[in-house]
């Protein structure tokens, strides 16, 4: 009995030394990704109105419940409850000349990697995330976009804004490590290839977001890249031209 009083003693002065903005913070960010996860799903969307075949519908409700779950309760939350500002959370303009070249050296980088993947057939039919009706309506695809850039910017100052710069003081360099792994582990269930290169990507992002000191650049290369992904393969299934020589680059532009 004295043993267990002493370890819970023990626990108890523990958390005592424990800081309340960095608990705060992974716990936060722990109940907000549960409740994305959960509620925050095509699937529930599909659940809750009882449809199985709606994808574009289905898209747009996730894209909008995770940019609410993601960006509008961080940015009550900061105020409210950690006395901060936004600006202190990455929500800044920083470092724009770094922050703008970097993002354009990253997107270039990045397109023929992109070019090779969307090659793959089974690749180039997982987007639009939206299905067919976005597929097959060009005029829908532009304002689609437009909910996949809510969701980027929400999905970006989460985990580089909030996360990383909220646990920057405490963990230092570490933060960028720290955020890279639930980053990575959300993207289980996409494309192999994706999944893995996101271990990277978080990497190369939280790095960008700590050197501009702004979340705002990796927006900007997260939502180039989804839309040059939704695009070419938009047109890849319009001309049903796969693989990545030469001769499907010609095929696919000139028709």
């Amino acid at each position: 009995m004295n043993s267990f009083k002493l370890e819970i003693r023990s626990l108890v002065d523990s958390i005592k030394t424990l800081s309340f903005k960095e608990v705060f913070i992974f716990m936060s960010v722990a109940v907000i990704t549960f409740l994305s996860m959960q509620y925050a799903s095509p699937n529930f969307f599909r659940k809750v109105f009882d449809t199985t075949d709606d994808k574009f519908y289905s898209t747009l409700y996730w894209f909008s419940a995770d940019g609410f779950l993601m960006f509008i309760i961080p940015i009550i939350l900061i105020p409210l409850v950690l006395k901060g500002k936004p600006s202190d959370y990455g929500f800044r303009l920083g470092d724009y000349k770094f922050g703008l070249k970097s993002s354009l050296l990253f997107v270039a980088v990045m397109l023929p990697f992109l070019w090779i993947a969307s090659g793959n057939e089974s690749f180039a039919r997982t987007y639009p995330q939206g299905g067919p009706y976005v597929r097959e309506n060009i005029s829908v695809l532009l304002y689609y976009e437009l909910f996949v850039g809510f969701y980027m910017f929400a999905w970006e100052f989460f985990w580089r804004g909030y996360m990383m710069f909220g646990l920057k003081q405490k963990f230092g360099f570490y933060a960028i490590f720290i955020q890279m792994i639930p980053f990575f582990i959300l993207h289980r269930g996409k494309p192999e290839i994706e999944t893995f290169a996101s271990i990277f990507a978080g990497l190369i992002l939280g790095i960008q977001a700590w050197r501009s000191n702004s979340f705002i650049y990796c927006f900007l290369v997260h939502w180039s890249v989804m839309i040059f992904v939704d695009v070419i393969s938009v047109l890849r299934y319009k001309s049903q031209t796969y693989g990545i020589g030469i001769d499907a680059f010609i095929k696919l532009f000139s028709n």
